[in-house]
C-alpha cells in the first residue's frame, strides 16, 4: 500500500501536463446573475490541477453580481481574449434566459467548441450551450426545473442522470453537480490519483441531513416548495425573453431541420 510520501512523489511526478510552455487553459463563464456555486464549485477543483491555468471570463473585465445580488465575482479575462480555451465551462444562473439570446455569448461559444478538449456545463448552463446549437442530438442534464427545456432545444435530456458525457461535451445537474463533475474531469485530465487527492484536499465527503437532494426523492410538497423558491429567484425581464427564445429556436429548426 503507497504511504503519504509515495503518493506525494507519485503526484509531483505527474507531467505537470507541460505546465510551463504548454499551460491547460480552463474558462468559466461569468455573466450578471450567474448561481456562485456553478462556478466556484469546479473552480475550487480546477485550481488544485497541476499545468492548469484557470481564468474567469465575461464580456467584460470587472466584478460580476451573482444570483442573489449581494455576492461579487471577479471576471479576470475577457471572452475575446480567450480564444482556445483547453476547457470550457459554462454555470447557470436566473439570467439564462439572456445568455440565451445573446449573440456575443453564443458566437463565442460555438467558436471555442471546435477546438476545445472539453465543452461542459453546469445546470442551466446547458441551456445556454443548447441555444448555441452545441446539444443537438446529444444526451445531456440540466437542473430539474429545466429538463423540459433541452428537449425544445434538440437534446436528449436524462433526468436520471448527475452527469451525462457525450464525446467531449460533459453536462452536470443543478449547483451541487458541479463539483462532481469538476472531479470527475480532473480524473480525466490528471488520472484517479490526483482527483482523489484533490477531493480529500477540499474534504468533498457530502453526507446531507435530508435526502431530497434529487427531484424523484421528493415528496410533492418539497417539489412544489422549491419550485416557488425558484421563482422567486427569476427576474421579470427574464420570463419576458421566453417568447423570443421560443421564436429563435423554431428559426433554427426551420433553417437547420434539426
Amino acid at each position: 500500500m503507497m504511504g503519504v510520501r509515495g503518493l506525494a512523489r507519485r503526484l509531483l511526478t505527474y507531467d505537470e501536463m507541460d505546465a510551463k510552455d504548454n499551460p491547460f487553459q480552463i474558462a468559466i463563464l461569468l455573466y450578471h446573475g450567474v448561481t456562485a456555486l456553478d462556478a466556484v464549485g469546479p473552480w475550487e477543483v480546477f485550481s488544485r490541477l497541476p499545468g492548469a491555468t484557470v481564468r474567469f471570463v465575461a464580456k467584460e473585465i470587472g466584478p460580476v453580481a451573482v444570483e442573489g445580488g449581494v455576492l461579487r465575482l471577479g471576471a479576470t479575462h475577457r471572452i475575446a481574449d480567450t480564444p482556445s480555451p483547453d476547457l470550457v465551462l459554462v454555470p447557470g444562473g436566473v439570467t439564462t434566459p439572456a445568455q440565451m439570446v445573446d449573440d456575443e455569448i453564443l458566437d463565442w461559444l460555438r467558436r471555442v467548441h471546435r477546438t476545445t478538449a472539453w465543452t461542459t456545463s453546469v445546470c442551466t448552463g446547458s441551456l445556454i450551450l443548447g441555444a448555441a446549437g452545441i446539444l443537438k442530438g446529444r444526451p445531456a442534464t440540466t437542473h430539474w426545473w429545466k429538463m423540459s427545456v433541452l428537449k425544445i432545444l434538440g437534446a436528449q435530456p436524462k433526468p436520471a442522470a448527475r452527469i451525462v458525457r457525450s464525446g467531449k461535451i460533459v453536462t452536470a445537474a443543478g449547483v451541487s453537480a458541479g463539483i462532481d463533475l469538476a472531479l470527475w474531469l480532473a480524473g480525466e485530465i490528471a488520472g484517479p490519483e490526483r482527483a482523489e487527492a484533490i477531493q480529500l484536499a477540499i474534504e468533498y465527503d457530502p453526507q446531507p441531513p435530508f435526502d431530497t437532494g434529487h427531484v424523484h426523492k421528493a415528496p410533492e410538497e418539497v417539489r412544489r416548495l422549491a419550485r416557488e423558491i425558484m421563482e422567486q429567484r427569476m427576474p421579470a425581464d427574464q420570463r419576458r425573453l421566453v417568447p423570443r427564445i421560443a421564436l429563435r429556436r423554431f428559426l433554427d429548426l426551420i433553417q437547420t431541420g434539426k
